[in-house]
């Protein structure tokens, strides 16, 4: 029992739990955080842990040194426990879809300061209630210490397994001969049929949108595989249901979870849309968000790209320097004092850096796409954007990116600009014609059970979607080569049929608007 309470022993207890917010992207059971990182892990990982161990050294001598003085063991352990509520709730907040009201945070935070300045100027009339406290609280700590160690063997084993995450993909090589007429998958994250054809935003233009429905089959009633992508994409690769993916300790993807059955379906990159394409001889290629394509797929592929930018745990960089990232929670801590005497803006706001992040994917992933596009010889390609995925990033009244989250409807905005963009390339190429082109949305916009209660959710967004109304529609839209003429399909349509879907044309069975009504009502 003394070795539970020991100061040793609390102070680690302590540490883990004050840097718990830190450490559980790395030894969650889902792996998510692993998943989508791009870059090394390694730069973000080993700072986390010399943080948790210069901590706990931090705290086994403030502790080891309070032992006996009495006024200083008040204080002390007074202002350890006073911290722990706003450190929950922050984390909390980090790993729940549960926003919590700013003036909770800074209720908690006022209302512990002011407890601990007032212990600090009475102690002795404060010191017997913290004597009686103290004794549960170091065994309590003591108790999570064990849980402590078992969160450090686990960063140790994150570092050890993720040290080579990202390297350079040992991709699949096409010796194609010939090339066929490009097929060009476009994926548009969180694509709103509703909101592109049925019930567009007052004031909103999408000529290229309008001018696609012109010459393209609109299925009006398209079946979402789900509501998010991690489990979307996988689903429409291999044709197989799932809402919920199984990921190793080293970000590989190893299964999909059927949700009729329960049953695990194990993932392999042969038995997906790709494989078919090369089956059929075609060149593959993405340039995608998100999902770590070129880690889960490189047998399948010729050419790959993928970028997703998220929040990382203190914002350590994925790709930089272990030094760099060592000093960047301090440096951040250094422009956000000097922003309380008035010099400088501060560190970046959490909103700022979302903004920032997206952004930056969009581009880097504008540049990607463009570049395989330029390259005639990859025939089968998907492009998957994050866009009109919120927040937005565009400001369509000033024509340029944002400098503040704008709105979902500002992003459709941009949406149609990159469409836009697209068909002038494939003009430019005189491949538009020739193309066969799908416009969809993974899923649609997730108003209701996702953004209607996030902090950037703007009064716009509410009034196009009439205060938050759930459509599950996505986009589905199909070009066929040489198609000139508008065709509609106006019953449901079950979007986990898009690879055979794809496998249609691959295998040019579908050439013709009536021949993709003929099919795709055989499929309900």
């Amino acid at each position: 029992m003394k070795a539970l309470t020991h100061p040793i022993t609390v102070a680690f207890g302590l540490a883990s739990l004050y840097l718990l917010d830190l450490t559980a992207p790395f030894i969650s059971p889902d792996h998510d955080f692993i998943y989508h990182l791009i870059g090394s892990a390694s730069p973000i990982a080993i700072p986390v842990a010399i943080y948790l161990v210069v901590l706990f050294l931090l705290l086994a001598a403030l502790l080891l040194l309070a032992q006996h003085p009495r006024r200083l063991r008040t204080i002390l352990w007074s202002a350890l426990l006073l911290a722990i509520p706003s450190i929950l709730l922050h984390t909390f907040s980090n790993f729940t879809s549960i926003d919590l009201p700013h003036w909770l945070t800074l209720l908690v935070a006022i209302v512990s300061l002011l407890l601990l300045i007032a212990i600090i100027l009475r102690p002795q009339q404060f010191s017997p209630a913290i004597e009686r406290i103290q004794p549960a609280a170091a065994t309590i700590l003591g108790v999570f210490a064990l849980s402590g160690v078992a969160i450090f063997i686990q960063l140790l084993w994150c570092i050890a397994q993720t040290r080579n995450l990202n390297p350079a993909p040992q991709l699949h090589r096409t010796q194609a001969t010939t090339t066929h007429p490009r097929i060009l998958w476009l994926l548009l994250d969180e694509l709103s049929y509703q909101q592109l054809y049925e019930r567009r935003a007052p004031g909103l233009a999408l000529p290229a949108f309008d001018q696609l429905a012109a010459q393209s089959t609109l299925f009006t009633h398209a079946v979402p595989t789900g509501e998010f992508t991690r489990f979307v994409l996988p689903s429409l690769f291999t044709g197989i249901p799932a809402n919920e993916i199984r990921v190793s300790s080293s970000g590989r993807l190893l299964a999909l979870r059927d949700p009729a059955t329960s049953h695990w379906n194990p993932f392999s990159p042969h038995q997906t849309v790709f494989q078919d394409a090369l089956d059929a001889g075609y060149t593959t290629g993405i340039a995608g968000w998100y999902n770590p394509y070129c880690r889960i797929l490189p047998q399948v592929l010729d050419h790959c790209f993928w970028t997703y930018r998220q929040f990382t745990p203190a914002n350590l960089s994925p790709t930089g320097t272990l030094t760099s990232n060592l000093l960047l929670p301090f440096h951040n801590l250094f422009l956000d004092i000097k922003h309380l005497f008035g010099i400088g803006p501060g560190a970046p706001t959490d909103e700022i850096r979302n903004l920032h992040q997206h952004t930056a994917d969009y581009h880097s992933l504008f540049a990607a796409a463009d570049a395989d596009l330029a390259d005639p010889s990859i025939d089968f390609l998907l492009l998957h954007l994050p866009i009109p995925h919120p927040h937005g990033i565009y400001d369509r009244k000033q024509a340029a990116f944002a400098t503040h989250a704008t709105s979902y409807i500002d992003n459709l905005a941009l949406t149609d600009l990159y469409l836009a963009h697209i068909r002038q390339l494939l003009e430019q190429q005189h491949q538009w014609d020739s193309t066969t082109l799908i416009v969809m949305g993974d899923h649609s916009w997730r108003t209701s059970f996702v953004w209607a209660n996030s902090s950037n959710w703007t009064p716009e967004d509410a009034a196009a979607s009439h205060n938050g109304e759930f459509d599950s529609r996505p986009g589905y839209i199909v070009k066929l080569p040489n198609q000139h003429t508008p065709a509609r399909i106006d019953r449901p349509f079950a979007a986990i049929h898009t690879r055979a879907l794809l496998n249609q044309l691959l295998l040019h069975r579908i050439q013709t608007p009536a021949d993709l009504q003929t099919w795709a009502a055989q499929q309900n």
